[in-house]
């Protein structure tokens, strides 16, 4: 049983240098569709339903809260946590509309959807990148290998080089990481340097410990 937990991490690791040779450009688009949307004063939201739903709340939380720099805050919407809209547009309507309608309601030109579907076949995703495409919005999809239906609506799609729900929700997982990195990278790097800058001038400045102070 324990060569199994070796064999599993060793099959990740394969997929990441996979990733490696096929997505780099990709995902260096994609970030550069989020940056000019939050630079324009735009809003990001996502979507995705199971594994991909807790992806979507995911991206979501590092950008409205943080990833790696202490910065303002970024708009960023999940389409998947309002349980009151989620059921009634499921029981009013169908389940395959729980997204478009809330794309109708909040969607605006200039807007990105990031939309998550592991087999790139969810309808409910498709709808709502059908019709954010529709509102002028620009289309960010992740999906696995091929992109399925939802690689022909999105301007970027993030397709992950594997046949497995679960490989393909670790990559993605791993796209979502890079792409947050990217936008702090792009829109607060230097700010981030200035904050460094000050810290190690501060630290130049203070009175150094004596022995006395260090052994107590």
């Amino acid at each position: 049983m324990t060569q199994a937990i070796p064999d599993r991490i060793e099959l990740l690791i394969r997929l990441c240098r996979d990733m490696a040779e096929t997505l780099v450009e990709p995902i260096a688009r994609a970030a550069d569709v989020l940056v000019a949307a939050l630079r324009a004063g735009r809003t990001i939201y996502v979507c995705g339903d199971g594994g991909s739903a807790a992806q979507a709340q995911h991206l979501a939380g590092e950008l409205v809260g943080r990833f790696l720099v202490d910065r303002p805050a970024l708009p960023c919407v999940a389409l998947t946590t309002d349980t009151s809209v989620l059921t009634a547009v499921a029981n009013d309507y169908n389940f395959e509309q729980v997204f478009e309608r809330q794309v109708e309601a909040l969607v605006r030109e200039g807007d990105v959807l990031v939309a998550i579907s592991t087999s790139g076949e969810s309808v409910n995703v498709l709808k709502a990148a059908s019709l954010a495409r529709k509102r002028g919005a620009r289309t960010i999809g992740l999906t696995g290998a091929g992109g399925g239906k939802l690689k022909e609506l999105c301007d970027e799609c993030l397709a992950v080089p594997a046949e497995s729900s679960p490989l393909i929700q670790e990559g993605h997982l791993l796209v979502l990481h890079i792409l947050c990195g990217l936008v702090e990278q792009a829109l607060f790097a230097l700010a981030s340097r200035r904050r460094g800058h000050a810290s190690r001038r501060r630290g130049r400045d203070e009175p150094k410990d004596n022995d006395q102070d260090k052994r107590e």
